[in-house]
């Protein structure tokens, strides 16, 4: 049933999670199948690296275009168009994608998957009111299960089928969401989608805008790239099975899902940035522990904690988000969707390298540790220099 903007819309809200649960099981596919092919293929640790990443770089990139879009035709057409295209790269991975060359390629066109941040989650914020967005970014927003959704079938799927017969299988559920996606989705129809051009350098212009950047690549890069590389990690570093290293990248997965939307209504009733404060420091502390590569045991431990604090600071975020950026919500999440995402690109692949130049993952984990410590000091040094930042600043009407 049709609510006002101020009640908000279930219907939309359950089409904007399922969009994005979907996509994002599609987004980190070829991660979760990252131990089968690289030994079909004979990958080194940085084509695996490479081959994990990819993904997130498109999804992160095309972020921007589809939060534009968003705006201006609405979140329904965009995310149905979206749906319909990942089919494409489907089929690819299923029929073609035999060499590292052609399943990067696949995986490229697969990461568009990613950009459905930028369309369910501005969809959803529409409908709700400033003192709900927490809730409802969350709840939309905790479609990032979809990792772990992929991560606990894929890998079994794979077993059975073939790596390649996993990507088929994929399309049954992609037609059936495009198909509920259709029937749900609603567009607010008392605000307008087109945002002009003005408005949009206007935004690029805002300094915050690009703080938010650098702090979601430290929380949501941290959760898509690690949800992508540990299949691969605990596989090299721990000589687990392929299905046991997806069952642990699974568990730690879903410790920062559930974590998202606890985050979003934490910081409906704490504030944004005191959360945001606190988890940085704990992921701060989670990838000093992991540096040291203890025990499989104790690893896991440390990885669903340092989870545990990204989930929540990606709530965090994005309930201080729409507040900033309230007119132009699709456009703002779509560049700091996409530059955040750059984070989860940065991750895989500094792991992978710095294991094979060093010869050691506790490396990558370390410079991981050190950006979130940066992170924290970035971040006290914004809220001491404005108070309430970034709320209560006097910023320029975007319209």
């Amino acid at each position: 049933m049709k609510t006002g903007a101020r009640t908000g819309n279930l219907p939309t809200l359950i089409a904007c999670f399922m969009h994005f649960d979907l996509s994002f099981m599609l987004w980190v596919l070829i991660g979760s199948l990252g131990v089968f092919a690289s030994q079909d293929l004979g990958l080194s640790p940085a084509q695996k690296g490479w081959l994990v990443a990819v993904p997130i770089l498109s999804g992160s990139i095309l972020r921007i275009p589809l939060g534009l879009l968003s705006d201006r035709v609405g979140g329904r057409r965009a995310g149905i168009a979206l749906l319909a295209f990942l089919f494409v790269p489907l089929v690819l991975g299923w029929l073609w994608a035999d060499s590292f060359s052609s399943l990067l390629a696949a995986g490229f066109l697969l990461g568009a998957g990613g950009a459905s941040f930028a369309v369910a989650l501005p969809l959803a914020s529409r409908w709700y009111p400033p003192e709900r967005q927490g809730l409802a970014m969350g709840i939309a927003a905790a479609g990032n299960s979809g990792t772990v959704v992929t991560n606990l079938l894929a890998p079994r799927l794979a077993a059975i089928v073939g790596w390649h017969g996993v990507f088929g299988l994929a399309m049954i559920p992609l037609a059936v969401v495009l198909l509920a996606f259709v029937l749900l989705a609603r567009e607010d129809s008392s605000r307008s989608l087109v945002a002009p051009a003005s408005g949009t350098r206007q935004l690029l212009r805002a300094p915050d805008l690009w703080w938010f950047c650098a702090f979601y690549a430290v929380t949501f890069g941290g959760y898509v790239g690690l949800s992508s590389f540990l299949p691969i990690f605990f596989r090299d570093q721990y000589q687990v099975t392929p299905l046991q290293a997806g069952y642990l990248t699974a568990a730690a997965a879903l410790a920062g899902s559930v974590a998202r939307p606890i985050g979003g209504i934490v910081a409906d009733r704490v504030g944004g940035v005191r959360l945001l404060s606190i988890v940085l420091v704990v992921v701060a502390g989670a990838y000093g522990l992991a540096a040291r590569l203890p025990p499989l045991g104790a690893m896991v431990g440390i990885l669903v904690a340092g989870m545990l604090g990204l989930g929540m600071g990606n709530g965090a975020v994005f309930q201080v988000v729409p507040q900033r950026f309230r007119r132009q919500v699709g456009a703002a999440t779509g560049i700091i969707g996409a530059l955040g995402g750059l984070g989860g690109f940065a991750l895989p692949t500094l792991l992978g390298t710095l294991k094979q130049t060093s010869g050691s993952f506790g490396s990558g984990f370390l410079a991981l540790s050190v950006a979130a410590v940066s992170a924290v000091v970035a971040l006290r040094v914004l809220v001491g220099a404005r108070e309430q930042w970034p709320a209560a600043a006097e910023v320029p009407e975007i319209t």
